[in-house]
């Protein structure tokens, strides 16, 4: 069939090469998230001692965090493979099968937008997610039968960004739950450094503050902001990168001294010039500007609810004073009516 073609079954430390050069191998070379680091390393210590597989672990939280790259750590930390899938790929219990029983004893499986597996999947796994078994219907009707297969222990890491779609049971079953924060500049700073290093691309640190500055608090956001301005200087300059290279680059690249580029100043331009700053709902934001409503909501409100460019009412978005300022707009004063419900 034609999804079984995206089953990998690789040492960790293979997956994804074309990333390979800027991912970290090990738990102690994540930079930032160290509390979850910290707890994930007390459970890889408490597997390798007791002999007992990872317990399944769900990480949330918006694109570009490290969910992928924790679940490609752990099992270099752990000494097994990795088994990589998606929800989308994952449409009957049958696509999952080929994972389920070409697992190594310990190993991963990594299924990315858990939250989009179908329920008749979900609802497949929890045997296997629990007893380490499946079960299997063999006919139909009055003849059918079920074959019950025992799995070698497994440890299922599922990432998403919508912890909040995914089944109140499913959920249950993971034993740790891991919300991935935004970095801090100074973090994404050292992860600028520590990759240009790796990339064999010499850069001051004033430049890498001022790519860490525009990178919305998201290492992969930092990463294509470094890939940027490297072809760009590689292109333009000769020696390293330097603040005014940087700050070149990222100009013509459209990504402004706050890190917002062109889709976000889009965004908060149709909420205030189109819909009066708001409140509007985001299916009309997403019709407005074309962009799937899922892009606006996983991609791009996240950094503009946290820098308070938006807030959220029952009625639907509302552009705050913050998003004026960015777009050289006054804000107009509110109606009394425009208060009401304001989620702050």
């Amino acid at each position: 069939m034609a999804r079984e073609k995206v089953i990998t079954t690789v040492p960790a430390d293979e997956v994804l090469k074309h990333d390979a050069a800027l991912r970290p191998k090990l738990l102690k070379e994540v930079i930032g998230q160290r509390k979850v680091a910290e707890r994930l390393e007390i459970a890889v210590r408490a597997s390798k001692k007791l002999n007992e597989p990872l317990g399944h672990i769900l990480f949330d939280g918006p694109p570009g965090l490290g969910k992928t790259t924790f679940a490609t750590v752990l099992p270099n930390e752990l000494g097994t493979s990795i088994q990589m899938t998606s929800g989308p790929a994952l449409s009957k219990p049958a696509d999952l099968l080929p994972f389920l029983t070409n697992l190594d004893e310990g190993s991963v499986l990594f299924i990315d937008e858990i939250h989009r597996m179908p329920r008749i999947v979900e609802e497949f796994i929890y045997p296997a997610m629990e007893d380490f078994r499946i079960d299997i219907v063999l006919g139909e009707g009055m003849s059918a039968r079920t074959i019950s297969m025992n799995l070698k222990r497994f440890t299922l890491i599922g990432a998403t960004t919508r912890s909040g779609m995914l089944s109140g049971p499913m959920r249950d079953r993971f034993k740790m739950h891991e919300h991935l924060e935004f970095y801090s500049v100074e973090e994404l700073a050292t992860i600028v450094r520590v990759n240009a290093a790796k990339l064999n691309t010499p850069i001051t640190p004033e430049a890498a503050y001022e790519l860490a500055r525009r990178s919305r608090g998201t290492p992969r956001v930092a990463n294509s902001r470094l890939h940027w301005t490297r072809s760009y200087s590689a292109a333009k300059h000769d020696g390293p990168i330097t603040e005014p290279i940087a700050r070149a680059a990222l100009d013509m690249a459209e990504v402004d001294a706050d890190g917002l580029d062109k889709n976000d100043r889009k965004y908060l331009e149709t909420l205030i010039d189109l819909y009066g700053g708001g409140p509007t709902g985001v299916e009309a934001l997403a019709a407005t500007i074309n962009l799937a409503s899922d892009t606006l909501s996983d991609e791009i409100e996240p950094y503009l609810l946290r820098e308070q460019y938006i807030t959220r009412s029952p009625r639907g978005r509302v552009a705050m004073q913050r998003a004026y300022t960015a777009l050289g707009k006054l804000q107009p004063k509110p109606k009394p009516e425009d208060k009401q419900g304001l989620l702050f």
